[in-house]
Order: C-alpha cells, then sequence, then structure tokens
C-alpha cells in the first residue's frame, strides 16, 4: 500500500505549480514523510524537506511553522491512511480468522516500511511534550476508530481498556518485527505472527 507517494523530480519535469495551496502542502508532507523514513527526525531540516518538494524554503514556511509541525503532519496522515486499509479489509468479508491474518500481515508491512518514521516517533513522544500531546490525542481517535468498526461489523463492544492493551502489545511486536529484533532473539517470526494473529481474533469478537 503506497500511502504516501514521494514527490519525484528530473531536470525535465516541470516544478510544481505556485497557485494550488492544498498540492503544495501534500507534496511538502510528501517530501518529509521519505526523508524523516530515511534519515530520521534529526538528519533533514525544513531546507532539505523543501528542495525535495520543489519548492524554496520560504514556501515551506508559508505552510508549516517547524520542522516538528510537518512531522506530525506526516505521521498523521500516515495514521489515517492506515486505518483506512484496515476499515477496507474489515468490510472485504472472509472468517474471523481470515480477517485477523490480512490485518496482521498489513501491519506488519506497513511498520516495516515505515519504520523510520515510527522510530523517529518513538523518540519524541519521550522528548518532546508537544508531539506527546498529539500522540496521545491520536491514540484517542485510534481507540475510537476501533470501537466504530467493531459497531459496523455487529461485533460485541469491549471495554477501551482492552483495545489499549491491544494497540500497545501489538504494535511493540509488529515494531519487533519491521526492525528485525524478533529474528536477531532466534526467535520463530512465524510463530509471532500466529500469536498476533489469535490477539486479532480475540479483539474481532
Amino acid at each position: 500500500m503506497d500511502l504516501i507517494s514521494p514527490p519525484s523530480h528530473t531536470p525535465s519535469t516541470p516544478r510544481p505549480r505556485r497557485g494550488a495551496p492544498s498540492e503544495t502542502r501534500s507534496r511538502l508532507v510528501a517530501a518529509a514523510a521519505q526523508l524523516f523514513n530515511r534519515e530520521g527526525f534529526y538528519g533533514t531540516d525544513s531546507n532539505r524537506i523543501a528542495h525535495v518538494a520543489g519548492y524554496s524554503t520560504g514556501v515551506f514556511y508559508k505552510h508549516f511553522k517547524d520542522k516538528r509541525e510537518i512531522f506530525l503532519a506526516a505521521y498523521e496522515q500516515w495514521s489515517i491512511a492506515e486505518w483506512k486499509e484496515v476499515a477496507i479489509i474489515m468490510s472485504g468479508g472472509g472468517t474471523t480468522r481470515e480477517i485477523a491474518r490480512r490485518l496482521v500481515l498489513m501491519f506488519i508491512a506497513e511498520h516495516t516500511e515505515w519504520r523510520g518514521l515510527l522510530a523517529s516517533l518513538r523518540q519524541l513522544v519521550v522528548t518532546d511534550a508537544t508531539v506527546r500531546r498529539f500522540h496521545r490525542r491520536q491514540r484517542k481517535r485510534q481507540l475510537e476508530w476501533m470501537a466504530e468498526l467493531r459497531s459496523k461489523r455487529h461485533i460485541p463492544p469491549r471495554r477501551r481498556e482492552q483495545d489499549v492493551v491491544y494497540l500497545y502489545t501489538t504494535e511493540r511486536t509488529f515494531d519487533a518485527i519491521a526492525q528485525g529484533e524478533v529474528r536477531a532473539l532466534g526467535l520463530n517470526e512465524e510463530l509471532v505472527i500466529e500469536t498476533m494473529v489469535e490477539s486479532t481474533i480475540s479483539a474481532l469478537r
């Protein structure tokens, strides 16, 4: 799944039009997401983001106050796109086990593809109060989305405390798989994935 498409420029490619603010913002966020994912939050800056998107630094500051603000925009876009994919899988039919497996494999794929962006997020949540508050608001949205998706499938409601434990445990495990930690420990990755499938089945019942 292509959540955030990187901008592409060649010497023969026309520079982006300046008269479409929403397009400019989207291109900046796409460039930022790719750079944060590849180089980390501290490995790039607003000048680099603007250049990769095809704009001047001045254009960057017309849309974003600073690097942190565009990082949060990139993370929010990633999170929304991921949960849209969850909704697609949930509505795609199949047994509970089949749906659970598709969800787990999708989450692993996304955490693997965007492991750099997510690593920066984890670091900033610890060190930056603004990012921490934003992340907690996003977490509340995830809990709301889970309840909404469960309602649409006529799945009995669960306490949010149960859902947040599911999110905490599965996200940490998906990150461990994405970062190669499970294999580095000499563990059977397939067995870990099966455990996540069973946990997801429980969350869907």
